[in-house]
This record gives structure tokens, sequence and C-alpha cells, in this order.
């Protein structure tokens, strides 16, 4: 009876274990196949497997809000949109060199919009970088490479009057912007009027497109007016730096999250290697000197192995060789030639005269070519005008209002009156030249002037007179006031004395005592 009772207790435990193996196979066949389950008795169901519901995909992620544009920077669009984009399209009308500058001064209003939004987002930085003025230079440089490299242009009038213009786009460092882009459109007038003078009858294309570049900075003068009367802002209480804040601008690099979507590829494989480099050439053996020196030491018997040259074979003896010749003009010939002597410049009263200028560009006056004119050519400068003399032969000149300085070059028996300038007034190599101060002028220059007269009033006599390579220079100054006495004549000393003194060199005027 113990083994019939062991044998049903092992009976049992077999049965058990198929019964949890059959559950085992079951479990795997439904992980398999999911349409298929198992009963945990180990049968099959006839049902079809309830199919388990989609998960919900993600909500997609939220657009990041654009950037609040300040009220100046919507107006300064625009402004670009309205007045400056007309402009450009008058431009690409004309076509040509006037189409491609325009477009450039699109890009300078475009780079000064960027300097603008900078200021907005910006503390203001101290100093400067040169980033933050690079577009705007490179449109300024093409505006003005554009106008130089084509002088002899038609439409140069069209060219010179965009180039004076563009000046008044660095308004920034002004107290009042607004006045000091309408003084920068006198230079530009100046250019415009001559367009709109030759225009008027002909292609009014031309004259509503400096029309429209007046406006240009009509409405830069009303933005001014309205957004910075005192200058530009910058946020200064909550701003960024101002390359952080250029970088925002102009895109920067891309957001962190902005990364491979899920799943990517394998990186790319290594590319190739590179063609191996060329095996080093050998050098050649360097030549024996023992044998060149051995044909050296054979004196006249180093001839006896050429060959005799056949009459027949010389060239000059048998014209029909030479004009078969096949060698290059300019051969061996010629090579012992020395170069021709250089020519020298022709007098300067051999050569041809150019006609006389007096014109303002921008705030330059350009006075040349003037010769022996018997009027008085006055120059109606302003207090922000430079003037250049040059080439100016036996004339006189007055600069009846208040100048910024004055520069005179090659001019001979030059006569000049000035009122006053805010600068200087330099003299390069114009002898016989005579000056006349009737207000205040800080410093005279005089250099390489041989014979020169200054009269001084009573308000110049403060006036700094520097020389360099100048002999016979007098100054005259005035009488005493409630005197009778005359002009007082003094010359310029030429000659100096130098001598050492403690390791020192010192110089000192030489006096004629007599």
């Amino acid at each position: 009876m113990a083994s019939g009772s062991h044998m049903h207790n092992f009976t049992t435990l077999i049965k058990r274990l198929e019964a949890a193996t059959s559950r085992l196979e079951d479990m795997a066949m439904s992980l398999d196949d999911p349409n298929v389950s198992k009963g945990l008795n180990g049968a099959t169901s006839d049902a079809p497997a309830i199919p388990e519901p989609p998960k919900p995909s993600p909500p997609p992620p939220a657009a990041p809000a654009a950037p609040q544009i300040p009220p100046q920077i919507q107006d300064f669009d625009a402004l670009i949109k309205g007045d400056v984009q007309n402009f450009v399209k008058l431009g690409e009308k004309i076509g040509g060199l006037v189409e491609e500058q325009s477009k450039a001064v699109l890009q300078a209003f475009e780079a000064e919009r960027t300097y603008l939004f900078v200021a907005t987002k910006a503390k203001k930085p101290e100093p400067q970088p040169i980033e933050l003025m690079t577009d705007l230079h490179k449109a300024s440089d093409s505006i003005n490479n554009i106008r130089e490299s084509n002088r002899a242009s038609p439409l140069f009038n069209h060219l010179s009057a965009v180039a004076e213009g563009i000046v008044a786009l660095g308004w920034f460092f002004e107290s009042k912007p607004a006045s000091f882009v309408e003084e920068m459109i006198g230079g530009i007038q100046y250019y415009g009027n001559k367009v709109l003078k030759d225009f008027k009858e002909k292609d009014r294309t031309h004259v509503e497109y400096i029309q429209a570049y007046y406006q240009n900075f009509k409405g830069l003068s009303a933005f001014l007016k309205k957004h910075y009367p005192t200058g530009l802002t910058w946020n200064n209480e909550t701003g960024v730096d101002a390359l952080e804040a250029l970088k925002q601008i102009k895109g920067g690099p891309a957001p962190a999250g902005a990364g491979a979507g899920p799943g990517g590829g394998a990186p790319p494989p290594p590319p190739p290697p590179g063609v191996p480099p060329p095996p080093p050439v050998p050098s050649a053996p360097a030549p024996d000197m023992s044998a060149v020196f051995d044909q050296l030491n054979q004196g006249e018997a180093i001839t006896s192995g050429l060959r005799k040259v056949d009459k027949s074979e010389m060239t000059h003896k048998n014209p029909g060789l030479r004009a078969g010749s096949t060698a290059p003009e300019g051969s061996s010939a010629n090579r012992g030639k020395s170069p021709a002597p250089s020519k020298k410049p022709k007098p300067e009263n051999m050569r041809a005269r150019k006609p006389p200028r007096k014109d303002l560009e921008g705030t330059k006056w350009l006075v040349e070519n003037f010769e022996g004119s018997n009027e008085i050519i006055e120059i109606p400068a302003q207090k922000n005008h430079s003037i250049l003399i040059s080439r100016c032969n036996k004339c006189i000149i007055k600069v009846p209002s208040k100048a910024n300085a004055i520069a005179i070059d090659n001019c001979n028996g030059l006569s000049i009156i000035v009122d006053s300038l805010v600068s200087s007034l330099d003299v390069i190599k114009s002898p016989k030249f005579a000056l006349q101060i009737d207000g205040v002028v800080p410093t005279v220059l005089l250099d390489q002037v041989d014979g020169a007269t200054v009269y001084l009033g009573q308000q110049s006599l403060a006036t700094e007179i520097f020389t360099s390579k100048s002999t016979a220079v007098n100054i005259n100054l005035p009488p005493k006031e409630g005197t009778d006495e005359d002009t007082k004549e003094c010359p310029v000393p030429e000659q100096f004395k130098s001598f050492v003194k403690d390791g020192v060199l010192v110089t000192e005027i030489v006096e004629h005592a007599g």
C-alpha cells in the first residue's frame, strides 16, 4: 500500500508539472501573437482578441511666442516699406548703376534698423563693438565706391546725390539727430537739383527718383523727432550685452531643444582616406665640378671638337636664310640695350589747362584752376565747410564768413582774405603767398613756402604760425588802437644755431645786432 501511495503522489506531481508547463506555453504564444489568447487551463480561446485602444498622440509643442517689436522699430519698418521701397522701385526703372546704388541704400536702412533694434534690447556698450556697424559700413562703402568708380558716367549727379545723403544715417552720436539729418539734405540737393534741372523736360522717372530720395530723409527726420529728439537711447536698466542682442535679432544659434528627431540614423561613415602624397622626387645629383675644370684647362684645344660652319649655312651671307628664320623678335640682339630714359614731365606752362572749378561737394568746397582772375573769387562757406584750394595762380580769393578749415596746395601768387576759421589754415608749396585775417584763426601752417606775407588784425594777434622749409615769411602787425603808428613788419627767423649743452642739443635763433 505504501508503494501505491507513493506512485499516486508521483503521478499527481507529474500532472501538475504538465499543467504548469502548458500555462507557460500559452503565455509565450500570447506574447508572440496578440490576436490569440490562451486560457489559464491551456485551452485555445475561439473568441477574437479585443484590440488594445490606441494611445492618444502627444500634443504638438507650443510655438514660441514672436518677440514683441518696439513701436519705434515698427515706425522704422513703415519708413522702409514705404519711402525707401518706393525709391528702390524708381531706381529699378532707371536700371544700371542707379539701380545698384538704390539697392545698397535699402541695405543701409536695413542695417540701421538692426542697430536701432539692438539699442532697444541692450545696454549702451563702452566701447562700442565694431560688429554693430559692420553692415552699415559695408552698404555705405558700396554706395561711395559706385560713385568714385564711375565719375565719367552721364548719371554721375545721381550717384553723387545718393552718396552725399547716405552720411545722414550716421546720426547715432548726435545730440540733435533730426537737425543733423536736415543739414545733410543740403549736400543731397546740390547734386539732386542738377538732376531735376537736366531731366525736367526729358524723363520724369529721374525727377521722381531724386524727389523720392529727398523723401527718405524727410521721413527719417520726422521719425527722429518723434522717437529720438535728443539722441539715441539704450536699454540701460534691463538690457543685455550688445553683441548678445545682435545675435538674437539676426537669428543666432538654434535653440537647445532643436536636436535630431527620435530614431535618428547612425552617424555617417568617416570620409575615405585622402590620396596619399606622391613619393618625394629624388634630387638630381650635383654635377662633377672636376670635369668642368678639366675642360677649362684645355685652353685653345677646347674648340677642336666644333664643326666648321659652311658658307651656305651662314645667315649673314644668305638673305634667304634670314627671311625664313623663326627666331622671335626682340631676342638677344635687344637684350643688351639699356632701357630708354624716362620722360620728364612737361613744365606747368606747357600743360593743358583745365577749366576753373568752384564746387561744393557735401561739406567740402573744391576751388581749382583759376588763373590770373581780375575779379575776387568769393566762397560762401558755412561753419561746417572745409575749403581745398589747388592750382590757383595770381588771383584773389575771399572767404567772408566763418568756415571750418582751409588747405592751399600748389598755388603761385595767391592772395586770400579770411574772416574766421574753426580750425587751421594750411599752405603747402605755394610761393608768393599773401594772407589777410580779419577775424580769428587759431593756427596757420606754412610748409615749403618761398615768400609769404601774413596780415594780422586786432582779433587775430593770438594766431600761432608754424613754418617748415619756408623762406621770406613776414608777419605784419596792426598798429595799436588810438595811435598813428604804421603797420609793423616782423620777419620770421630763418637762421638758427645748434650746439650741444650738458648732453642736450640746443637750438637758438641767430640774431644780428646793428
